[in-house]
């Protein structure tokens, strides 16, 4: 199935990447923050004819049209383009993010990079990949010694789980911070071994169902900040080389 997956995340890429700082339609979502353009729309309605062409039992959970019901025990999440704003904006950081579900378990992930043009997938029990080459989280221990990554929810004006002091802790405990603004891409460099660490509240499914698996399967660990396993439908994820999570879950328990 991954297979299947990587030729529909570059079929999609690639639709991006021909859109990209070219004229396109932008919509508001919630609010000015959270934007939709005609690219996500079309690199979604592409997944999903994909999927209904080639598993056309499968459930889909998409971004931009929700929940596409059948009956069966397998479940496409899928994030048609994640990191619009970047996009948007005219700055190549973003990716198509796919995973899939066998009832309640993530077994098969992919994130396409797309301007880099690089694929990170893993499934269940067989470790990960930046293309052909196998991950692994870093070895690193020390917080202090520590990079890590984040973003911040649509509606941090209003500071949910007191994310902005999470941040400042983390800005006093590690040596970097770096906000790229792709979760998906965020989770595979925990997975490679170039951030130790990530955090971040109220993720969406399509968010975090593929780099779930990616960083588990390189090695990593990925909880709720009170060191609870979570589900892809969880509102806070942590998600280390596993040797500074404990570290990490000490900051954030000190924030609330």
């Amino acid at each position: 199935m991954v297979d299947k997956v990587i030729q529909i995340s570059k079929e999609a890429g690639q639709i991006i990447r021909e859109g990209f700082g070219k004229n396109f339609g932008v919509e508001y979502k919630t609010n000015s923050a959270n934007l939709v353009t005609d690219i996500d729309k079309k690199s979604e309605q592409t997944i999903i004819n994909f999927i209904k062409k080639e598993f056309p039992s499968h459930t889909v959970i998409a971004e931009e049209t929700g929940r596409h019901q059948n009956i069966s025990d397998y479940t496409w999440v899928v994030d048609p383009l994640d990191g619009t704003t970047n996009f948007t904006h005219g700055l190549p950081i973003f990716s198509v993010s796919i995973g899939v579900l066998k009832g309640d378990e993530i077994i098969c992930g992919v994130v396409y990079d797309v301007m880099n043009d690089v694929v990170y997938s893993a499934e269940k029990g067989s470790g990960s990949f930046k293309n052909s080459d196998k991950l692994s989280v870093s070895r690193n221990s020390n917080l202090e010694e520590s990079v890590l990554v984040t973003g911040f929810p649509y509606d941090i004006s209003k500071n949910p789980h007191k994310a902005i002091e999470k941040f400042v802790s983390f800005l006093k405990a590690a040596r970097a911070i770096r906000r790229l603004g792709s979760a998906a891409i965020d989770m595979c460099y925990v997975a490679s071994g170039v951030f130790d660490g990530f955090w971040e509240v109220y993720l969406n499914s399509w968010d975090m169902a593929a780099g779930k698996l990616i960083i588990e399967e390189a090695g990593g660990l990925v909880t709720d900040f009170s060191g609870k396993k979570i589900d892809i439908f969880s509102n806070q994820i942590l998600a280390s080389n596993g040797r500074v999570h404990n570290s990490m879950l000490e900051i954030l328990k000190r924030s609330e």
